[in-house]
């Protein structure tokens, strides 16, 4: 494999900087699900920890080294996931975290910030006003400025997952991964292309926010005016150069999906998991509903990596959710 950014050594390296509250999270066959998809199906549950999600392998590294600099000021942007896990790391480690978010962000997310001793900033714009504003604070202070996915830790964090995908004795021969600023993807990706290249790597991401995947398909940066999904969690509009070199390296493929089969993923990992999870935790069982043929006789692990998700919102999806084909 050609190299990325990332280094294989200082990803088995952050295991050991890494709450282990956040590391070896449940990796199971889940046969409730399989009628409905046509295939063998394991979740990679990224949600049971203390800020549910994925984000907190990244932010434990980030602080780590922060707290070993004598650094004790740090800010970031944020859709709500990162910003909860840089606030929880940074609490741990005494470090002074401020988050930058729009206004528009799930409340749950919001509050979750506010509750772990984060100061929180709100901006009347999406989550590329939200990251001008961070950087802006940290040029201002002189702050270590958190960028998600271009900075390696966050990407070096997130690949921790892939290290426990191919150290566990179960095969598989597809991995469907979230795919949003790409922290994730080419974290998760990089260890898999390393460690198990005949494993096909397949990024998820929603239709109506395409810009990395469209990125992917033309190998160049292609951005976008706006987004307009439920999945806030992946709805950026301008991929970062360097993070698109590394998935180009990596992904297999990036494929899109309608607003339609997220919901139907949700209620699915609802109905037949027991899963209570945020839009991007479903794109992965949104893309096996939308192309069954493509999936039919493989064995899928799909990452649900986000349970931060507000109440009433998911009740109004879930509860009118049709299954596609049903």
């Amino acid at each position: 494999m050609q190299e990325t950014r990332l280094d294989t050594a200082r990803i088995r390296a952050a295991r050991r900087v890494i709450d282990p509250v956040f590391l070896d999270t449940p990796l199971y066959r889940c046969e409730a699900l399989e009628p409905g998809l046509g295939c063998t199906v394991s979740i990679k549950l990224e949600t049971a920890n203390p800020v549910r999600s994925f984000k907190a392998r990244g932010t434990e590294v980030v602080a780590s080294l922060l707290a070993d600099k004598g650094s004790r000021a740090v800010v970031c942007a944020s859709a709500g996931n990162l910003g909860q896990a840089l606030a929880w790391s940074g609490r741990g480690r005494g470090l002074d975290v401020t988050v930058v978010a729009s206004r528009f962000a799930t409340r749950a997310k919001l509050d979750r910030i506010r509750a772990l001793d984060a100061g929180l900033e709100l901006v009347d714009g999406d989550h590329e006003m939200a990251r001008e504003r961070a950087a802006a604070i940290a040029r201002h202070d002189g702050i270590r400025l958190v960028e998600d996915s271009l900075d390696i830790e966050t990407c070096e964090g997130a690949a921790t997952i892939g290290l426990e995908l191919v150290d566990t004795a179960t095969s598989f021969d597809t991995v469907l991964i979230a795919l949003g600023g790409g922290a994730l993807a080419t974290g998760v990706g990089h260890v898999v292309k390393a460690l198990a290249p005949e494993v096909e790597v397949i990024c998820v991401q929603p239709l109506g926010a395409p810009a990395m995947t469209r990125s992917w398909r033309s190998r160049r940066v292609v951005t976008t005016e706006s987004t307009d999904t439920i999945a806030d969690g992946v709805a950026g509009r301008h991929p970062i150069p360097a993070v698109l070199d590394d998935l180009l390296l990596v992904a297999d493929d990036a494929v899109l999906v309608q607003e339609a089969s997220i919901i139907a993923g949700m209620r699915m990992l609802l109905d037949h998991a027991g899963l209570v999870v945020e839009p991007s935790a479903a794109l992965g069982i949104a893309a096996i509903l939308e192309d069954r043929n493509r999936f039919a006789g493989r064995h899928v692990v799909t990452i649900v990596c986000g349970s931060n998700v507000d109440v009433d919102a998911y009740h109004r999806w879930v509860g009118a959710a049709p299954i596609p084909g049903s």
